[in-house]
């Protein structure tokens, strides 16, 4: 009996040994989990991180299209102005007649422009009844077979008056589409907006100042002012242009081969224009 007792008592100090050590190291584990989470916390705040969230696709654009812009280096008098600071609004730029050459220049200017296509292309159907698209598909016969090309028409805007409109070819629907918009910013234009309805009295710029008649091909489109809560009376695709200029209220009258959308934007675009150039 006094064996075993002697026994149990030169073990029990090794036992509490090896308790306060674990005890030991998960305080000490504890403090150190505690430290490099300060730590990260802290540099997250420095280098501005924060949680990791799933962009979605037009985040990623206008995050890739900030970084273009972060890194571009104008080839033009007019956009080495710009870059500098000195030139601040677009106006100053379409006011004094000067032509611009990079689409930077825009997207530096006026923040916040939305793009959108027309359908001017058709799927192939039976009949031709296939669904209206924003690819217009040719080919061109060769030796070697035939070759396609797609065509894409884009409207740019602000919502504030300014809107460009612009085509672009390619072989490819990508590249034509970019080419598209890149026009389109290069052809931005301000359209005076108003309220010169008779049944309308009020001082916003929801519609247009004067009635104006816009012609391209066999296409004419007459736009005049309404009131407000009208909304735009003209085609769905007509809708795209008024809508990036701003306008919310708008009558219409069109003839001729309105199917042919092509020549119906270029025909909304100079009634459009053509609204600075009428004197009261």
């Amino acid at each position: 009996m006094m064996a075993e007792e002697k026994e149990i008592k030169e073990v029990a100090p090794e036992k509490q040994l090896k308790e306060m050590e674990t005890i030991v190291e998960a305080k000490e584990k504890g403090k150190e989990e505690k430290v490099s989470k300060e730590f990260d916390e802290k540099a997250k705040v420095a280098e501005g991180r924060g949680e990791w969230k799933r962009e979605s696709r037009e985040e990623r654009f206008a995050r890739e299209a900030q970084v273009k812009l972060d890194n571009w280096v104008p080839k033009t008098e007019l956009g080495r102005v710009t870059r500098n600071g000195k030139i601040k609004n677009i106006d100053e730029i379409l006011e004094g007649g000067q032509k611009i050459m990079e689409p930077e220049i825009v997207d530096l200017l006026v923040p916040g422009l939305k793009t959108d296509t027309l359908f001017i292309g058709q799927a192939k159907g039976k009949f031709g009844g296939g669904k209206r698209r924003a690819f217009r598909q040719t080919q061109k016969k060769t030796k070697e077979g035939n070759v396609l090309t797609f065509g894409v028409m884009a409207v740019v805007g602000d919502g504030h008056g300014h809107v460009g409109l612009g085509y672009g070819r390619a072989s490819e629907t990508l590249p034509a589409k970019e080419k598209a918009i890149r026009k389109a910013k290069l052809n931005i234009v301000k359209i005076i907006r108003g309220c010169a309805s008779f049944d309308c009295s009020c001082d916003e710029e929801h519609s247009i100042p004067v009635a104006v008649t816009g012609k391209c091909s066999s296409v004419v489109v007459n736009l005049m002012p309404a009131p407000q809560g009208t909304g735009l009376v003209v085609s769905d695709e007509l809708k795209k242009i008024l809508r990036a200029v701003g306008v919310k209220d708008v009558y219409s009258k069109c003839s001729g081969k309105l199917r042919t959308t092509f020549n119906s934007a270029k025909a909304c675009m100079a009634a459009l224009e053509k609204i600075g150039e009428v004197q009261i």
